[in-house]
Formats: C-alpha cells, sequence, structure tokens
C-alpha cells in the first residue's frame, strides 16, 4: 500500500517536468529512494532472533539480550539491550504486538491478552 502513495508522488512530480525541466533526473530519484526505503526497513522475529533492517544497516540480536521494548512518541518500537544500549525496531508499533508475541514465541508478552 506504501508503493501507492509513491506513485502518487511521482505523479506530482512528473507535473513538474514542464516546470522545471532541467530539474527532472533530480526530482525522479526521490520516489525511487522512498521506495526502496520502504522495501528496506523491516524487522524480523522468530523464536531465537530479532533482526532489525535499516536503510543501510542491519543488526541480527538474539531475545536472550533483549530486556525490553519502549515506545516514544516516535511510531515505532526500542529494543532495551542489556548492555544499556536501544536498537530501533523498524516497523514495530503498540498495534503490531500480537504479531511479535507469536512470532517471537511468547517472549513479548501481549498487551491485548
Amino acid at each position: 500500500m506504501a508503493h501507492f502513495a509513491v506513485f502518487f508522488l511521482f505523479l506530482g512530480l512528473a507535473a513538474l517536468v514542464f516546470v522545471w525541466p532541467s530539474w527532472t533526473q533530480v526530482l525522479f530519484v526521490l520516489p525511487v529512494l522512498v521506495s526502496a526505503a520502504i522495501v528496506r526497513y523491516r524487522t524480523v522475529a522468530d523464536r531465537d532472533t530479532v533482526s532489525a533492517r535499516t536503510l543501510l544497516s542491519s543488526r541480527t540480536v538474539p531475545w536472550t539480550e533483549i530486556e525490553g521494548l519502549r515506545f516514544t512518541r516516535s511510531s515505532w518500537a526500542r529494543a532495551r539491550l542489556r548492555d544499556g544500549s536501544e536498537m530501533t525496531l523498524p516497523a514495530v508499533t503498540f498495534a503490531t504486538l500480537p504479531l511479535l508475541t507469536a512470532a517471537s514465541g511468547g517472549r513479548v508478552p501481549n498487551p491485548y491478552a
């Protein structure tokens, strides 16, 4: 669904081609970057590990290293690690915690149960 928004962004930028024809190639890079970010940003969890992918990096941590999750005003959860650092979990929100509970094998409690 997010790629539909990128398509409409592309259409909006295509309308600007007539105004600034010399900036066409630069403007059309923006939807490509946004689409790449949509594909790249994700959190993958299984019974043993949780992996967080950002645009340029990826980090995998075993569940035993995670003390807990916290939610700030930003939309994504942050995993607090035993060494005191934090790891952002892209696309994990309070509403998606039941999915994370199922994927983690119950290591993350379901707040809705």
